[in-house]
């Protein structure tokens, strides 16, 4: 692992604090937020100083991997780009949603597998805090006791339950040019896919029993779970009557309003905001948000679209920057209880992101009290900081 950066004091930025701004200095020393006075001082004069992103939900590292899907390259090599591309876009938690589906290929097991392998290796290096979250279709019930020996021992600890088998199926009557570019996609004919979708559909009276058991398995290790695209409230209701109480991405307001009203978390997709609605069809996420029924914002396929959410938030004037900012940073760390990042608190892990109050640029990245990301004016004064104590030493 990289060493820690030395004890800095970063002073002269607007410092995120709770729900306002406040002109204070911030320590950092061994990987941490601290309060002791020391060490070099970098003034961070005209910038914003942010708690790190937390990404809940991120598939776009699958085009890293596979940038054309005939033509994979190596886990390790994606990693590293997917955790390059996260840190430029103030990104220092990452969960990467591994799909688990009957689809195979690189969204089947043994391709989740290697997945999760690949992370447990690279985590050991990494600046940012890369994870696995499995999207496990929930007609896949074979393999339910492999997904649950897989979470077990790569230490996975949050998993959502998809069911997209009728959404395929209908694709398969209404859209058979779309149903085609899936199935290449896969690495399949459209009648191998189809095959293997009547297979999944033949096993649906199995698939209450299936996900009570991996719900008693994921409550006794400690795994979060919850569900991704519930269509409406009784959908909710089932999925938390389970246990599964993080609702992701739900499509409609009914859907989100009956996890508020349990007191379950909702996450929505970041490019929803960006875009002024959702992709699919489904809820705009901004409605979502002016009412008060989402919990986090997530990058879903697109990395970059998470801090673009923030200033759309903001330019529409739907929220000030301190309550869109805390949907990306304090949000999701307590939709996972992830109890020592989210907020530029003593003592907690040192998270923090610098953006240029005149550019919105995010210009410096340090991830658990390392470096992950610097450029801009901020690179300038990390190096006139470098230089001064450089001369002084001589």
């Amino acid at each position: 692992m990289p060493p820690f950066l030395p004890p800095l004091r970063l002073v002269g930025a607007d410092v995120l604090t709770g729900d306002a701004f406040d002109a204070r200095a911030v320590g950092i020393s061994h990987g941490q937020i601290v309060d002791l006075p020391g060490g070099a001082e970098v003034d961070l004069s005209g910038y914003w100083l942010l708690p790190g992103i937390i990404d809940l939900h991120g598939d776009g590292f699958e085009r890293q991997m596979f940038p054309r899907p005939s033509a994979p390259f190596p886990l390790m090599d994606g990693l590293a780009s997917t955790a390059r591309e996260a840190a430029a876009h103030g990104v220092t938690t990452a969960f990467l949603a591994q799909s688990w589906s009957w689809e195979g290929g690189f969204r089947g097991p043994d391709h989740a597998e290697a997945v999760m392998s690949a992370v447990q290796e690279f985590r050991q290096t990494a600046l940012v805090d890369l994870r696995v979250q499995i999207r496990a279709e929930t007609h896949l019930v074979d393999a339910v006791p492999r997904l649950i020996a897989a979470v077990e021992q790569f230490r996975v600890g949050y998993v959502v339950f998809n069911d997209h088998l009728e959404e395929g199926f209908q694709m398969h009557r209404r859209n058979p040019d779309g149903f085609g570019h899936w199935a290449r996609k896969a690495g399949l004919t459209e009648v191998q896919l189809l095959t293997r979708m009547e297979a999944a559909r033949a096993k649906a009276r199995d698939v209450p029993r299936a996900l009570c058991m991996m719900a008693g398995a994921f409550d006794r290790l400690g795994v979060t779970y919850g569900s991704h695209d519930d269509p409406d409230a009784e959908t909710r209701e089932v999925y938390r009557m389970i246990g599964a109480k993080v609702a992701e991405f739900p499509t409609t307001r009914r859907a989100a309003a009956a996890a508020r009203a349990a007191g379950d978390p909702v996450i929505m997709g970041a490019p929803n905001v960006v875009r002024g609605g959702s992709q699919a069809g489904n809820i705009a996420a901004v409605e979502l948000i002016r009412d008060g029924l989402c919990d986090a914002l997530v990058s879903d396929y697109h990395i970059p679209a998470l801090p673009l959410a923030v200033w759309a938030l903001v330019d529409q004037g739907i929220l000030p920057l301190a309550s869109a900012w805390r949907l990306v940073s304090e949000g999701p760390a307590q939709v996972l209880g992830l109890v020592d990042r989210g907020v530029l608190d003593s003592g907690l892990r040192a998270d923090l992101v610098a953006v240029h109050r005149d550019s919105r640029a995010i210009e410096m990245v340090i991830a658990g009290g390392r470096m992950a990301h610097l450029s801009g004016e901020a690179a300038a004064r990390f190096c006139a900081v470098s230089t001064a104590a450089r001369m002084a030493a001589e």
